[in-house]
């Protein structure tokens, strides 16, 4: 007999401040409580000394910036945001990282921009111009889970769509005014969750324009076909391509699939085509901390000189 889930105390504080009923309408009760606690669970991740802003060291800048005329996706509109590293660390051309949600990734839970200011001033990775794109603010939301911003159609998407909004309209204007390099090893892509999914799907899809991929907490499951991404990879042909993975035990297990297998699932698929990969898996649920605590590492070991 399945035993029914029961939130600990922060998933029944969130459950009890949202009206899960109307916000995701379809799914179980286990599944609500799931999701609760996966998005609320205490875990023992914290951001490292290299997430902390140093003293007498270049900081690179930050500038908001809002795009409304998608050819890609009309009628949306989204804020991103752009790092450009010290003028005293920088070398020309500087790496690329793009990230999905990239809103989140300049929050406390990784502060981006201070773990790059940090490593470009150690020497310990290369000069890198970081875009950070967050989704379009309108949209069909995701069936089941809820939602009215277009994330799930950017990111949940098998197939090249993202990948040429990313190389067509935002990349451009950047490398107009800034030199970037032109070789996918010095170009990566980052995303949590469905942003993972996007991640690895656009390095994917387009080998030639991104060549590294850090994915936390992944969704290779069936949302809008992703459970078919592992047998893609198989199938080939293989990319030049180095993966980083992150999920934790605690990760989802709800109607979609089960993030943890999926993500092994994945991984077997890289070491089946002998793509450079690694697969981390920890105690937490589903959220960044964890990624947060390992994103230094993640940058050293994703920027590493090939042996």
């Amino acid at each position: 007999m399945k035993t029914i889930a029961t939130p600990d105390a922060a998933a029944a504080a969130l459950l009890k401040a949202v009206d899960f009923a109307m916000v995701l309408p379809g799914m179980s009760a286990q599944d609500q409580v799931t999701m609760a606690t996966a998005l609320s669970r205490n875990e023992p991740y914290r951001p490292g000394a290299d997430a902390v802003r140093r003293e007498g060291i270049g900081r690179g800048t930050v500038s908001q910036h809002r795009f409304s005329d998608s050819r890609s996706y009309p009628g949306t509109a989204r804020d991103w945001w752009l790092y450009i590293p010290s003028s005293t660390a920088s070398t020309s051309p500087a790496n690329l990282m793009v990230f999905q949600d990239g809103g989140r990734y300049l929050g406390p839970e990784i502060d981006a921009p201070a773990v790059f200011d940090n490593l470009i001033a150690a020497g310990e990775i290369p000069p890198t111009i970081g875009l950070f794109i967050n989704p379009g603010d309108t949209g069909p939301g995701l069936p089941l889970w809820g939602g009215v911003d277009n994330r799930s159609i950017e990111y949940d998407s098998l197939g090249d769509a993202y990948a040429r909004f990313l190389i067509e309209e935002m990349i451009p204007p950047v490398a107009a005014q800034h030199a970037i390099a032109s070789d996918p090893a010095r170009r990566a892509i980052c995303g949590l969750s469905s942003g993972g999914i996007c991640a690895f799907n656009a390095a994917w899809e387009r080998p030639d324009s991104f060549g590294g991929v850090i994915s936390h907490c992944g969704s290779f499951v069936d949302i809008r076909g992703g459970h078919a991404m592992a047998s893609k990879v198989r199938r080939g042909p293989a990319r030049a391509l180095r993966v980083f993975l992150q999920t934790g035990t605690q990760d989802l297990d709800v109607v979609f699939g089960h993030w943890v297998n999926a993500n092994r699932d994945l991984a077997a698929a890289l070491a089946y085509q002998s793509i450079d990969h690694q697969l981390v898996i920890g105690e937490g649920a589903h959220s960044l901390k964890h990624g947060g605590a390992l994103f230094p590492d993640t940058l050293r070991w994703l920027w590493r000189t090939p042996t």
